[in-house]
């Protein structure tokens, strides 16, 4: 026997409203009384009823669902990020449809048109980078999108990101206060938007003293190759300070430090991240390092995205959230050079 398929009609009677009354209770910022709301929840759970979201996203002409694309997990920041951006999403009535996405402009230009395939309501494009005819597609399309911590060189594309050029500033000042002069950058991925402004704020305040970097590696925000990078660095005449593009990188850094090498850390060689990821405060790594606003930057996010989709648009916007230096053990203590 084939179950009967119960229907909005089926609930209003059990109710005693109207069917209408049935829809504005299960639609997600429409206007139900307390006491409809409860007469229909309980008929609808008599019944067994589920609202049929894909119906109403036909009529309404919204599917209240946000296309999510990353381009990679392996980062502690991002988990973190993506959670509070889901719930806080959740919590104006939209859902999360998430897309992993290499980290290269032609693989994730594909997976944005298969996003826009899902008639979805706005992109959030999160650690990625794309063509400006992309962009300029989703506009075409009516599908709002924000980049989330990461930036791009288009006026017409809305982003929000942490201070990254002030970061790095913050993190070349600390170190010069703590007496170190020979001092190594290893950096991320360098097409990406955060890596080239942490990099440039920070080579900024370092040629304020009339220094430049010691040594420099590049590790692609992943720790086996930051590990790899780490090594090379202090093959010969290392420095006496590392700053790592990312926490994720930062351990790697650590690790072969003390692990591989014997140094310690912070006596030896201090080291400095970026992120403040959780890991960062646990005592094996007790990692210095600038917190990026997580809260802050979803709330942003999402105040830009649904702005446009509901009709609220303020034209591109381009937020930078300034983040705090996190001092922790991995660095040596602001008291001048060792004697």
């Amino acid at each position: 026997m084939s179950a009967v398929k119960v229907t909005s009609s089926d609930v209003a009677r059990l109710a005693g409203v109207s069917q209408s009354a049935v829809s504005r209770v299960f639609t997600p910022g429409a206007s139900a009384s307390k006491k409809t709301t409860e007469k229909v929840r309980m008929a609808a759970e008599q019944l067994g009823y589920r609202p049929n979201s894909l119906a109403r996203a036909m009529v309404s002409g919204r599917s209240r669902i946000i296309g999510l694309v990353v381009a990679y997990l392996e980062n502690h920041f991002y988990p973190e990020a993506l959670e509070k951006l889901s719930n806080a999403l959740q919590a104006r009535g939209y859902h999360v449809l998430m897309f992993m996405a290499p980290n290269t402009t032609a693989s994730i230009d594909e997976v944005i048109e298969e996003i826009l395939d899902y008639q979805v309501d706005g992109i959030i494009a999160a650690s990625v980078a794309m063509s400006s005819d992309l962009s300029q597609r989703c506009r075409a399309a009516g599908v709002p999108m924000v980049l989330f911590n990461r930036s791009q060189d288009d006026p017409d594309m809305s982003a929000v990101t942490s201070d990254n050029f002030s970061g790095g500033r913050k993190v070349a000042d600390f170190i010069l206060q703590a007496g170190h002069r020979k001092i190594g950058y290893i950096a991320g991925w360098e097409g990406a938007s955060t890596q080239r402004d942490r990099e440039a704020g920070f080579r900024q305040r370092l040629a304020e003293d009339g220094l430049e970097l010691h040594a420099r590696g590049v590790g692609n925000f992943k720790m086996e190759t930051a590990a790899e990078a780490t090594r090379q660095m202090f093959k010969e005449d290392p420095p006496e300070a590392v700053f790592v593009a990312n926490d994720h990188m930062a351990f790697a850094t650590m690790d072969v430090l003390r692990s591989e090498l014997g140094l310690s850390v912070p006596d030896d060689v201090s080291v400095v991240g970026y992120d403040d990821v959780p890991i960062a405060s646990w005592p094996a790594y007790s990692l210095t390092t600038v917190r990026q606003p997580a809260n802050r930057m979803v709330a942003s996010t999402v105040e830009i995205l649904l702005d446009e989709i509901e009709g609220k648009p303020q034209g591109p916007r381009h937020v930078q959230i300034d983040g705090p230096l996190i001092i922790r053990g991995s660095t040596r203590p602001l008291e001048g050079p060792k004697t």
